[in-house]
């Protein structure tokens, strides 16, 4: 678990730089985030990533030269410890659900007040994950209408209740502490099973964990 009172290192990459400063303006008032990069496009934000390296990555979606569907995947391979924030003015849900099955960490719409986006990067730090209505609706749409995510996962794939307890705690948003407290494990170990999870059900990230928990019945669809 992070440490909830650290500084947070945020960058943010958006070719709008009027938002780009009133985000900055914002987020410049918290005592637990510091802004540490701006970018104009994707390519811009990879090169200064090679130098410095922020706790979350605010990443709008469309931009110029390099946008945020082909940056997201690059900073994911390259950076794997780095949350990714999308950013976007559609709440598409097929874009969201796109978006979060390779790799994003919460999504939101331009529109957010202030308040929600510091939630988004305060939980992200800390859980991994910032899950929404926005977020949770375009899961189960996806769930909804792609039927060729039944055809990806392995048919032979066998849980244990240690596991299947994990994945239903972790659908229910409980951040990976609150998960060693009920089933009395270290949260390392915990997330050592959901890595292990991942590798099982044949998904690279939460949401497509949170998909197969309800494909398999494992969890009810609301």
């Amino acid at each position: 678990m992070k440490n909830p009172d650290s500084v947070i290192k945020v960058a943010i990459a958006d070719d709008h730089a009027l938002f780009r400063a009133g985000v900055k303006t914002f987020l410049s008032s918290r005592k637990d985030i510091q802004m540490v990069a701006e970018a104009e496009n994707g390519m811009q934000l990879l090169n200064l990533l090679k130098h410095i390296q922020p706790d979350v990555v605010l990443l709008d979606i469309q931009m110029p030269i390099m946008d945020g569907l082909t940056t997201l995947p690059e900073i994911k391979k390259l950076y794997p410890d780095i949350k990714v924030i999308m950013l976007s003015m559609h709440n598409d849900h097929s874009m969201i659900s796109r978006m979060m099955e390779i790799g994003a960490n919460s999504y939101l719409t331009k529109e957010s007040d202030s308040e929600t986006i510091y939630d988004a990067i305060r939980t992200c730090h800390e859980q991994e994950f910032f899950f929404n209505e926005l977020t949770n609706k375009a899961l189960l749409n996806g769930l909804r209408t792609k039927r060729n995510v039944e055809a990806s996962m392995p048919q032979d794939v066998h849980l244990n209740d240690k596991e299947i307890t994990i994945l239903k705690l972790m659908c229910e948003e409980k951040s990976t502490k609150e998960i060693a407290d009920i089933v009395d494990l270290s949260p390392r170990t915990v997330e050592a099973i959901r890595d292990k999870l991942k590798t099982k059900t044949g998904v690279k990230s939460m949401a497509g964990l949170v998909m197969y928990a309800v494909k398999a019945g494992i969890v009810e669809q609301p």
